[in-house]
């Protein structure tokens, strides 16, 4: 199996402490970190993912709006370049080094442009501040 993530996702990963919009959503999304937690791939897709998915019959849901589809955009360039990579178009693990490396351009700001009017934008950067203390996000070194 391989956990489905829409780009701007790589970036709330980071920063997730459990925290969500609500039980169901929080309940789901430790699901989706526990499995990256044990080493499973992440398959990058466009539209909604696996976070996504409690949300999706709730009408505010917006999951399926332009404005998320253009932080993907912006959140996969920022990681393709962070990750010195050109593009990314099989299943990969995001290793414990990966996840590192993201979280500290993260402080620096270097991913943050697909954060921009997000609104947990202000939590994250006090996590990221906190050198995100708490963070569930804890991947495998590679091997």
């Amino acid at each position: 199996m391989s956990v489905e993530l829409r780009p701007h996702h790589l970036l709330c990963l980071l920063t997730y402490l459990g925290k969500g919009y609500t039980p169901a959503f929080v309940e789901n999304y430790e699901r989706v970190v526990t499995r990256l937690n044990a080493g499973e791939t992440i398959t990058i897709v466009s539209g909604p993912d696996e976070i996504c998915h409690p949300m999706l019959n709730d009408p505010s849901c917006h999951c399926r709006n332009e404005s998320v589809a253009i932080r993907d955009q912006q959140a996969l360039a920022a990681v393709l370049t962070c990750l010195r990579l050109e593009a990314i178009t099989e299943p990969f693990v995001l290793a414990q080094d990966d996840v590192l490396r993201l979280r500290r351009a993260f402080q620096n700001g270097d991913l943050r442009a697909a954060c921009q009017g997000c609104e947990w934008e202000l939590l994250c950067s006090r996590i990221a501040k906190n050198d995100f203390r708490g963070c569930r996000l804890q991947p495998p070194p590679k091997e």
